[in-house]
């Protein structure tokens, strides 16, 4: 158990059964009375984010998050298929607990799994990836005071928006934390 004093960004903890990721932490002392506590929590079981305010004293139940680095394999559709690099096993997680996280991966893409128990509740992408383009609209730069831009879609299907001058056939890289373009490769 720890105090709700003690809790800060990305630190999980446990209550009513239920599992939670600090997203954002914030402590309110008044002039009288004790100090509140709101954090901004996301539900690992089902990904729904709140908000919940504890008073200064109160405890919670932490956590101990298992990581394990993984390497994509495959999609058989409904199932995405996971090596482990260090034990060899093949976990599958369902694909729509990536959403449109899934558009990022390719095969051979590392990433981290977070597991509690025997139950994988989280995941990590790498900051930043490599996708080739395989469809480009056709722009024209013309008088542009600022950078112009297009829509271009990546090998995965990921729409990103990309600079004029780059066209199918050239690998780009994006971030993954906000889907943009990074840099051509």
């Amino acid at each position: 158990m720890i105090d709700v004093n003690q809790l800060r960004n990305n630190t999980n903890f446990t209550v009513d059964g239920e599992i939670y990721k600090v997203l954002k932490y914030h402590h309110n002392k008044t002039g009288r009375g004790g100090a509140t506590i709101r954090v901004q929590v996301r539900n690992l079981r089902t990904g729904a984010t709140r908000e919940m305010t504890f008073n200064s004293g109160d405890r919670v139940e932490d956590i101990r998050v298992e990581t394990a680095v993984v390497e994509y394999l495959f999609s058989d559709g409904e199932f995405l298929t996971f090596m482990d690099l260090t034990s060899y096993e093949q976990p599958q997680l369902r694909q729509d607990l990536f959403g449109d996280d899934f558009l990022y991966l390719k095969e051979n893409t590392q990433l981290k799994l977070f597991s509690y128990g025997s139950e994988i509740i989280d995941y990590e992408l790498p900051t930043s990836i490599e996708h080739e383009v395989t469809d480009a609209e056709m722009a024209v730069a013309g008088d542009t005071a600022t950078g112009a831009t297009k829509k271009v879609t990546t090998e995965t299907g990921l729409r990103v928006t990309v600079p004029l001058f780059v066209s199918v056939g050239d690998v780009i890289r994006v971030d993954t934390r906000d889907g943009s373009y990074v840099t051509r490769v």
